[in-house]
């Protein structure tokens, strides 16, 4: 049985009911659940606080839990990273604590990364995974229960159709005779793109060169997410990795304007303007399948056809 300790260093948790649901579902899944004391607090947008919200990080790093799972994200992570207790949460991960998280998480996870090149798990929320009204997803839950057990050495995902010729062109070769991608011993990183962007210029930004970065985002239309990808391939952070790995990018709406302007157009758009190998189909984001990915460890990529496979095992 693995102790999960449950915490809310970003926005109030709102939705009460998926929060109760999410703490009965892992309790049903033979976990022992411990709740912060500040977990359901609310001040303004946020889950109390600044100072609540640096004590509820620091309750957690102490915790000795196996997993500190975030309970939802929103904003608020990187108005506290100057005061992180950075030593802490990295000798509570040295120690054998996984803090897992997405979306505002990003702020910590990379903060923690450039302070301490510790290890965190980009993976599930409490409310919007284990909460949901409906069964929660059972790859997501397969992938969580992996890692908890330690168990996990990687994820595999087949690539959508419209990468084939982008590849065969990159190794100019037709698509049939594209030769596989190996990429080994780079650290993984990224989460949340428009997180990440607010990093760049900062020092909670990781410096990693020949790395895998991988992003996602919500509620973002795609010419703001392509104006994200352009600060940093205009940074020298695209340039720098040996891989980009595209997750999700949901819940906006294209306009009339956009006269065929889509997530597609911005994808090939950045691939005409950095070599670094572009992919897609992450099985990552605010959608209910999503793998965990462990930021900050190095890992190996295979791409064969259509198959690709991150791994860490």
């Amino acid at each position: 049985m693995s102790h999960i300790y449950i915490y809310s260093p970003s926005s109030a948790v709102r939705d009460k009911a998926a929060f109760k649901r999410g703490v009965n579902r892992l309790k049903t899944l033979g976990h022992e659940v411990e709740v912060d004391e500040a977990a359901l607090t609310s001040h303004t947008r946020f889950a109390g606080d600044d100072a609540t919200r640096l004590a509820a990080v620091a309750r957690a790093a102490a915790s000795g839990a196996d997993v500190a799972l975030i309970s939802r994200g929103g904003y608020g992570l990187t108005r506290l990273l100057p005061e992180l207790p950075y030593k802490q949460i990295a000798k509570a991960v040295e120690k054998g604590t996984r803090f897992v998280g997405l979306s505002d998480f990003t702020a910590l996870q990379c903060a923690l990364l450039a302070k301490t090149g510790a290890t965190t798990w980009a993976g599930p929320a409490l409310g919007e995974d284990f909460g949901t009204e409906d069964t929660p997803d059972d790859i997501m839950e397969a992938c969580f229960d992996d890692m908890v057990c330690g168990q996990g050495e990687g994820t595999g995902w087949q690539l959508p159709k419209s990468d084939l010729p982008a590849l065969a062109a990159r190794a100019k070769k037709p698509v049939e005779e594209t030769p596989p991608l190996q990429v080994r011993n780079a650290i993984l990183w990224g989460g949340n793109l428009s997180v990440l962007c607010s990093l760049v210029g900062t020092p909670w930004l990781p410096k990693v060169k020949g790395g895998i970065l991988f992003l996602e985002d919500v509620n973002e239309h795609p010419y703001r997410i392509e104006r994200q990808l352009t600060q940093l391939l205009h940074a020298g952070i695209l340039g720098e990795q040996k891989a980009v790995l595209l997750g999700t990018f949901n819940r906006y709406k294209v306009s009339p304007h956009d006269r065929g302007f889509k997530l597609q157009t911005v994808v090939d758009w950045l691939r005409s303007k950095t070599k670094t190998p572009v992919l897609t189909g992450l099985p990552f984001g605010h959608v209910p399948t999503k793998v965990m990915l462990p930021v900050g460890q190095k890992v190996e990529l295979l791409v064969q056809g259509r198959d690709a496979l991150v791994f860490w095992g």
